[in-house]
């Protein structure tokens, strides 16, 4: 696998006539062999996100849950496709209702599954298992440019959502595990 064509051959099926569904045929290819894709982007240790590729039209990301782990309901106001190269990760669809939202469907991707999310999903993240999951998330945008939401894991209010926010999130996971390893 060699990460660099991988993001040429995305950004190239990004400017062809039906880029989600181009950008996946892309993503499921090089997914396809999830051990290839773990050794070029490394074996997760910590939460996070690491960027391939950041453009107006195109973002690239190797995003890594920890054990256990979960995000909140967001969405992305963009098309997203993801792929999954080691771990497993579930998905819970939310539509909004007039004063929050509601769960309507769900989705595991293990490793080697890709899929595509729609412009206007909102979805939570739980990586159910008891060792890290690592996957590539693909945004028809400029995915740290777009203002987004959030829903309060208790209360499923929407607010809004920053980076300020993923960091922090991402910072209080690596810290819970820090003090698992202690155990």
């Amino acid at each position: 696998m060699d990460l660099e064509r991988f993001v040429g051959d995305c950004i190239a099926a990004n400017n062809g006539p039906h880029p989600q569904a181009a950008v996946l045929e892309v993503l499921a290819k090089a997914i396809h062999n999830p051990s290839a894709m773990l050794t070029a982007v490394g074996e997760p240790r910590e939460a996070g996100i690491k960027v391939l590729h950041r453009s107006k039209s195109l973002t690239i990301l190797s995003a890594a849950w920890t054990p256990q782990m979960n995000l909140m309901p967001h969405n992305h106001l963009m098309w997203a496709n993801i792929g999954i190269y080691t771990g497993r990760e579930d998905n819970i669809l939310w539509r909004e209702t007039p004063d929050r939202i509601e769960a309507f469907g769900a989705k595991a991707l293990f490793a080697g599954d890709a899929v595509s999310l729609p412009v206007d999903v909102i979805h939570s993240v739980t990586n159910p298992l008891l060792r890290f999951t690592g996957g590539i998330h693909i945004y028809g945008g400029d995915f740290f440019d777009t203002t987004r939401s959030q829903w309060d894991p208790e209360t499923l209010k929407k607010e809004p959502s920053d980076g300020a926010s993923i960091r922090r999130m991402f910072e209080l996971e690596n810290k819970r595990m820090r003090g698992r390893d202690k155990l």
